[in-house]
C-alpha cells in the first residue's frame, strides 16, 4: 500500500466531475481504494474521495469514530468503508449546520448545512451492493465526500463566509455559531 499525494484547493482535479467505475471492479480500483484508506488514516481524516488523490473516478472511502457517528452516547465506530459509484438521497428536508474541514483545504473549518438523514448506496470492494441510512457525522461525511465527486468543495455550500475559520481560531466562536439565523 502507499500514501498518496492529496490535491489541495486550486488544483483543477478538485473541480471536475468524476467518472463512474466500470464493473466488475478491476484490480487497479481495489488497490487505489486500499491506498486511499491508508492515506485517509495517515492524514488523519475521516473521509477521502478519489479526486482528492488526483484520480477522476467515483470512489469514496470513509470512517466514523464511535462518538461521532450519530452524536448519541454509545455509538459504535464505523471502520473504514469503500463506496464505488455512490448515490445518496435525503430522507427529509431537514438540514443541520455543522463544522467541516477538508484534507484538500488544510487548516480551515467552516459551518456548512447538510441533510440530517440520508440513504446512500454504492458498490463495496467485494462487488456487492451497500445500502444504508445515516445521520449525524456519518451522514455529513458521505455528503461531503460525494460533493468531491461532483467538483464541489464545502466552501461552495457555506451560506455565511463569516463562519469560516482557521482551526486554531475556532475557539472564538460561541455555541450559537451552529444556530441558523
Amino acid at each position: 500500500m502507499a500514501i498518496l499525494k492529496i490535491a489541495r484547493m486550486g488544483h483543477p482535479v478538485l473541480r471536475r466531475r468524476a467518472e463512474p467505475v466500470e464493473l466488475p471492479i478491476p484490480a487497479v480500483v481495489r488497490q487505489l481504494a486500499m491506498d486511499m484508506i491508508e492515506t485517509m488514516v495517515d492524514a488523519p481524516g475521516i473521509g477521502l474521495a478519489a479526486p482528492q488523490v488526483h484520480v477522476g473516478w467515483r470512489i469514496i472511502v470513509f470512517r466514523v469514530p464511535g462518538e461521532r457517528a450519530t452524536g448519541q452516547p454509545g455509538d459504535t465506530a464505523l471502520e473504514p468503508q469503500v463506496l464505488i459509484n455512490p448515490e445518496l438521497e435525503p430522507l427529509s428536508d431537514e438540514t443541520v449546520l455543522g463544522w467541516e474541514g477538508c484534507l484538500s483545504i488544510p487548516g480551515l473549518r467552516g459551518v456548512v448545512p447538510r441533510w440530517n438523514r440520508i440513504r446512500y448506496r454504492g458498490v463495496g470492494l467485494d462487488g456487492n451492493l451497500v445500502e444504508r441510512e445515516a445521520t449525524g457525522t456519518h451522514a455529513r461525511v458521505i455528503q461531503h465526500e460525494m460533493d468531491h465527486l461532483d467538483g464541489v468543495l464545502y466552501l461552495d455550500r457555506m451560506p455565511d463566509m463569516a463562519k469560516l475559520s482557521f482551526t486554531e481560531e475556532m475557539k472564538y466562536f460561541g455555541p450559537d455559531v451552529l444556530t441558523p439565523r
